[in-house]
């Protein structure tokens, strides 16, 4: 007991004590805090559960502690007290049943062994006391510091029963073992297995959430294998599932697409926390299945895999209730563009090409490289060695031209309101190709990117068009 009293050495949790003594109810801090104790992290998050009634518990720990604000759910029995700088939720403790077309549970009121038997996990249904004769007291029941130190998640009771009851669990199962690379215990990925088509009763934002929270993992990878080995994955993300394997075809394969993908995903979120970024990786080669053909002579291709996958993302994104916004276009370029440096690093790496790729990427251009230096996973070391020193010869040719050019997110220097104005011309496609040819000069370096020689260009574009100055 006397352990555990130093983590609850603080002011939150002494009036917490002092209130539910008052009350005359036990009182317990339990779930991630009590699990973070033991995984030596920081946690904000401070979940109490109380034998009766949590909201008086949370109405009189309010009322005690000035400056704070309470939110009361009286249909869920749960209150949420915003202090400072945390919040903490109160509950009372409770029995759970569930229907077999729903994750939401019949609650009643019940013990403090009822409220822990309806924990996820044994790491989460952890419990420290508060109340004074006790206070610091650690239950636990199912073993859950022992499942931490062998790094094990697994559920209190049946895992048949657990992932029925709230599918979600599956989810979040993954994800907990992706977060904290324990190990998923057999029984329990078993039950997964076994109960993967009730996801489909769980919305799709729940769902990205935790593959939200799998993403920002610092190796995502482990749980995207996970959701292939029990077969979620095909369930939620059937266009990731498609680039599983590899087929053979007169003694040559191509890699599995899948694997590969992985690989690229960790490489990026060892660079960049960039949750979109992070997606591209996962979705930079999803329109590989849908382009794949043999080509005799050549071997396996996938022409235009970039475009095709271009339009997937839109679809991915609308499918699964991603953000359809600045984000989804991002991701949408990155899949888009992601061969580009490649090809420039494969070929001869011309000043028109470096233009065109910092125009067409502008600000997203560091994010690009970052994508496509992960982008190479060749096995031959030689091969990776020359990619990436020919990388750098791109990397310093681009910081040479957009100091001299300034090309990334340019506007050409003569507008379509100037090119309407010395031409007497309305909107018209004419005034759009003298535009675009006033761009595609500067990209191509015949003019430099400024106001005089793009005019006089324009005087020569417009001639050849045979529209005629006015005045």
């Amino acid at each position: 007991m006397e352990e555990f009293k130093y983590y609850l050495d603080n002011k939150v949790f002494t009036l917490i004590s002092e209130v539910a003594d008052s009350l005359g109810v036990e009182c317990y801090v339990i779930g991630g805090f009590v699990r973070d104790i033991f995984l030596e992290r920081p946690s904000k998050d401070i979940d109490v559960v109380v034998v009766g009634s949590g909201i008086a518990v949370a109405e009189a720990f309010s009322k005690a502690w000035k400056r704070s604000t309470i939110s009361v759910f009286k249909n869920f029995g749960t209150a949420q007290v915003k202090l400072a700088h945390q919040e903490v939720e109160f509950v009372g403790a409770r029995k759970e049943s569930y229907r077999a077309d729903s994750r939401n549970p019949i609650v009643e009121n019940g013990t403090l062994e009822d409220d822990q038997n309806r924990r996820d996990f044994t790491i989460n249904a952890l419990a420290l006391c508060l109340n004074k004769d006790r206070f610091g007291e650690l239950v636990d029941p199912f073993g859950g510091v022992q499942d931490i130190e062998r790094k094990i998640i697994r559920t209190p009771l049946d895992p048949d029963v657990t992932f029925s009851d709230d599918p979600l669990r599956m989810m979040r199962c993954i994800r907990f073992a992706t977060q904290l690379s324990f190990y998923i215990e057999q029984g329990t990925f078993e039950a997964i297995q076994k109960m993967k088509q009730r996801i489909s009763i769980i919305s799709a934002e729940r769902i990205v959430d935790e593959l939200n929270k799998i993403m920002a993992s610092k190796k995502p990878s482990i749980g995207f294998e996970l959701m292939e080995r029990s077969g979620l994955l095909e369930l939620i993300m059937p266009e990731i599932h498609a680039l599983v394997g590899t087929e053979e075809r007169d003694g040559r394969a191509h890699k599995d697409n899948f694997l590969h993908s992985l690989q690229v995903l960790d490489s990026v979120a060892a660079q960049s926390d960039d949750l979109w970024l992070r997606w591209a990786a996962l979705l930079h080669d999803v329109g590989k299945p849908a382009t794949k053909k043999w080509v005799n002579n050549v071997g396996w291709t996938f022409y235009n895999h970039n475009y095709v996958g271009e339009r997937m993302v839109k679809r991915i994104f609308q499918r699964m209730k991603l953000p359809m916004n600045e984000k989804m276009k991002f991701v949408q370029k990155m899949v888009l563009l992601h061969m580009r440096p490649i090809a420039l690093v494969e070929d001869e790496v011309t000043d028109s090409a470096v233009r065109r790729l910092l125009f067409d990427a502008g600000d997203d251009i560091d994010s690009l490289m970052i994508l496509c230096q992960a982008d190479i996973t060749s096995k031959n070391a030689e091969k990776v060695k020359r990619f990436h020193e020919n990388y750098k010869i791109v990397e310093r040719k681009m910081k040479e031209i957009e100091e001299k050019d300034r090309v990334r997110n340019f506007q050409p220097p003569v507008s379509g309101e100037e090119i309407m104005k010395t031409f007497n011309l309305t909107p018209c496609a004419t005034v759009g190709q003298i535009k675009v040819a006033i761009k595609d000069a500067i990209l191509d370096g015949i003019i430099p990117n400024e106001h005089e020689p793009a005019y006089q260009f324009m005087l020569q574009k417009a001639k050849e068009l045979g529209v005629e100055k006015v005045g």
